[in-house]
């Protein structure tokens, strides 16, 4: 074969394989809201069938339970809300979905050029301080096997991150942390003063951990703001205005952070006080994406200017 011809398709190979696809990756937490109480049925057409969108969603159990952020690298599809579990080795799909959805689809209009890739680990009761809901996300964590949902997020990261090529096409790629999308505090709100209280603390500490779990300091937040339905004779969240000034705060003090508080009008039914109707969790992914959105051109242009 001509030596300049070998050479040429040497250099091609080498270059072909060398240049990762790259995927900007956003970390989808928090308790049940965003695990997502919304009916596959009730999906719009546009959302009602697999994007070009990978997601890792990690299995979700309570503290200390075995399997939790198990999981594998799939197109994004209905089916990832509240009942979805894993193995690891193949996905459980449920008939309800999360923000997950409309989320991607908002992101993947603004970007078309752009891969996303999703890593979403939640699970339902669960709150910032010790011994709060069924579960807590508390690093302090110390009963049983002190594997709770900190713990298990982090197994949802690494897990996901332990995978080089996520698409399945054969060439290795790369993930980008590019925002972390988080809706918790019901269980705060609603289970004591203390941990209504304490919530600025714990909130701002986790979203500290989970940047550097992504190893990157200034990874936009979006902190989604918790509702009350007030259905029944009591409130059911009475520490509520407490989280809300909690997350105003933290969202007042960091540069790259913002409240996404249009789930005030996301309507509920007459049957849950807790969560959301279906319509509710499409405009929550819409909603973050663009708060999101905003967030990332504030947040990248105050970094430049260091």
């Amino acid at each position: 074969m001509n030596t300049k011809l070998l050479t040429g398709l040497l250099l091609l190979a080498f270059t072909k394989s060398s240049i990762a696809a790259e995927y900007l990756t956003f970390f989808l937490g928090g308790q049940s809201n965003m695990d997502g109480y919304g009916y596959v049925s009730d999906l719009p057409k546009t959302l009602a069938s697999e994007q070009n969108v990978m997601i890792f969603h990690g299995n979700g159990v309570f503290d200390n339970q075995p399997h939790g952020g198990l999981g594998k690298w799939s197109k994004l599809q209905p089916g990832h809300g509240t009942g979805f579990n894993s193995d690891g080795n193949t996905n459980n799909y449920s008939d309800r979905f999360g923000a997950e959805l409309s989320f991607a689809a908002t992101l993947a209009e603004q970007f078309p050029q752009q891969k996303i890739a999703l890593i979403k680990y939640a699970v339902g009761g669960t709150g910032l301080h010790l011994d709060t809901g069924y579960s807590n996300w508390s690093p302090d964590f110390r009963k049983g096997e002190g594997q709770n949902q900190y713990d298990f997020a982090l197994n949802t990261i690494n897990n996901a991150y332990s995978i080089s090529d996520i698409d399945g096409d054969g060439e290795a790629d790369r993930l980008i942390p590019a925002g972390i999308i988080w809706m918790q505090g019901e269980a705060d709100a609603h289970s004591s003063e203390v941990s209504a209280n304490a919530y600025f603390t714990n909130l701002t500490r986790l979203m500290g951990l989970v940047r550097a779990a992504f190893r990157d300091d200034d990874m936009p937040v979006v902190i989604g703001r918790i509702t009350d339905s007030e259905l029944g004779e009591d409130d059911i969240m009475p520490y509520i205005k407490r989280v809300h000034l909690a997350q105003q705060q933290f969202v007042e003090q960091d540069i790259c952070a913002s409240y996404m508080s249009e789930t005030e009008r996301y309507p509920y039914g007459q049957d849950d006080a807790w969560h959301y109707l279906s319509e509710g969790y499409v405009e929550m992914g819409r909603d973050f994406a663009k708060s999101y959105l905003s967030l990332a051109s504030k947040c990248n242009g105050a970094n430049n200017k260091d």
